[in-house]
């Protein structure tokens, strides 16, 4: 009964991790240091997704920064261009570790395809915009 109950302890230590790194790693690296009043976004470029499905974005750390959940998008079509601010507290050393997740309804969350989101940049925006 001991040796039974220490593996399922195991396998669920073990299985924890798995499930909550779901979803694509990417860094970015901003092309200088923020400067006073400037601030950092991310530009994703979404392509087809399915209607109701959402793209959470957070940090490594699990800092939730938004959430791209596109409506009134036909069938097919892509789903546009999103840019989500980035908190200065989520930049280390001009890098900035990001965690997408594909949610859709009664599915597994699972990371975006290349096709599902096309292209992800980090942008300075300038005081005053």
């Amino acid at each position: 009964m001991n040796s039974l109950f220490g593996m399922l302890l195991s396998f669920v230590l073990f299985v924890q991790p798995v499930c909550a790194s779901s979803g694509r790693v990417v860094t970015l690296v901003l092309p200088h240091a923020l400067s006073a009043g400037e601030t950092a976004w991310i530009e994703l470029k979404v392509g087809v997704i399915e209607r109701g499905a959402e793209i959470e974005i957070a940090t490594t750390a699990g800092q939730t920064l938004g959430v791209i959940s596109p409506f009134g998008i036909r069938s097919g079509d892509e789903a546009g261009t999103y840019t989500v601010p980035v908190p200065v507290d989520a930049i280390s050393d001009k890098h900035v570790s990001l965690r997408l997740t594909l949610n859709q309804y009664g599915r597994e969350r699972r990371a975006p395809t290349a096709k599902e989101v096309k292209s992800i940049r980090l942008k300075i925006m300038p005081a005053g915009r």
